[in-house]
């Protein structure tokens, strides 16, 4: 094996463990925007940095995918038919070598369908496909596809590895089934588990927790990640399996654990309400203290007190003064208390919006 086909490889299944996280997200070659792959930008975007390799068609790749990103592409190069079509099995090569060098693809992913109508024709592009790829040091992922009519146990999966391994791929994609081990023993390069349709998430660990022990490399999930109600926790969750050799009691507290945290975040939503407060405490509150408040007191208070107070000593008690001396007692002193004392009284009112 040549030293770019080995380093490729690195890249994919980690040597330091000899595991995979691949992600998924290749699904709408056959069935077009499938739910909650939408807008597969969105979905890649917070998985991206938590997967070891992301299995993805050219277009995605081209569109959806930060150009910046050290996670390895492995780029699927079949197709031809989809959902609606007469039969998923009638696919072939729709990528060229040059094209995948051009996106810097880490590996080549294509489906063989054996035992299928079209099992002759998908078998010979595998090998047309890895002799191609061998000439540039890439390496290639054989899909297992199941249909309708195909069996998931582990006769029918050890037949498919097996040819598939046969034909040179370096990696095989496979579902898992009872006697998973019986599968593993018969292909002799490393298989990783299909992740299959959208499960609860708890079964989808024990799925996971299940291929590794059974003797996979790791685990190609898709539908079990980004349909989940939250992607991310379940991908860390998966990799914690993958990688740290979590049990799935483990592994689904730890997934507990980063729901919660997640909830927790939209109250640092705080600050904005400090923000959106303020500003409308100074427009409302503050403004209002210094035009409504400071001004009456100036225009409210102190002038009544010279306008008030004083010139009701010349004007009211002089004339008082002659008018008659009980007038002055029963008069000036309570009027200029009831007059000065009743904007007093008021000062403490619009003093009380500045505490």
């Amino acid at each position: 094996m040549d030293w770019g086909l080995k380093n490729r490889l690195a890249q994919i299944i980690k040597p330091q463990n000899n595991r995979a996280l691949m992600l998924a997200v290749d699904h709408g070659y056959f069935l077009g925007p499938t739910e909650k792959l939408e807008n597969p930008k969105k979905v890649i975007a917070p998985l991206l940095k938590h997967c070891d390799s992301l299995m993805l068609t050219r277009g995605v790749q081209r569109t959806s995918v930060d150009a910046n990103t050290d996670i390895p592409m492995v780029l699927r190069v079949s197709g031809g038919s989809s959902i609606i079509g007469d039969d998923l099995s009638q696919e072939d090569i729709t990528v060229s070598i040059q094209d995948a060098i051009r996106l810097n693809a880490s590996a080549l992913a294509m489906s063989i369908f054996v035992g299928s109508k079209y099992e002759y024709q998908t078998i010979v592009n595998l090998g047309k496909l890895v002799s191609e790829a061998e000439q540039y040091g890439l390496p290639v992922l054989a899909v297992t596809a199941v249909g309708k009519e195909l069996g998931k146990d582990a006769r029918y999966l050890s037949l498919a590895c097996r040819v598939a391994a046969e034909q040179g791929a370096h990696i095989v994609k496979t579902y898992y089934c009872d006697n998973f081990e019986k599968v593993v023993q018969s292909c002799p390069v490393p298989i990783i588990v299909a992740g299959g349709k959208k499960i609860p998430e708890r079964d989808a660990m024990q799925l996971t927790y299940n291929a590794i022990k059974g003797g996979a490399v790791g685990v190609d999930m898709g539908r079990n990640i980004w349909q989940s109600e939250h992607p991310v926790p379940m991908i860390k969750a998966v990799k914690a399996i993958v990688h740290q050799n979590y049990n799935v009691d483990q592994a689904y507290k730890l997934y507990q654990k980063l729901i919660s945290q997640e909830k927790k975040k939209p109250q640092g939503n705080k600050p904005q309400q400090k923000k959106g407060n303020n500003p409308n405490q100074k427009k409302g509150n503050n403004p209002n203290q210094k035009k409504g408040n400071n001004p009456n007191q100036k225009k409210g208070n102190k002038p009544q007190q010279k306008k008030g107070n004083k010139p009701q000593q010349k004007k009211g008690n002089k004339p008082q003064q002659k008018k008659g001396n009980p007038n002055q007692k029963k008069g000036n002193k309570p009027n200029n208390q009831n007059k000065s004392n009743k904007p007093n009284g008021n000062q403490p009112k619009p003093n009380n919006p500045k505490k």
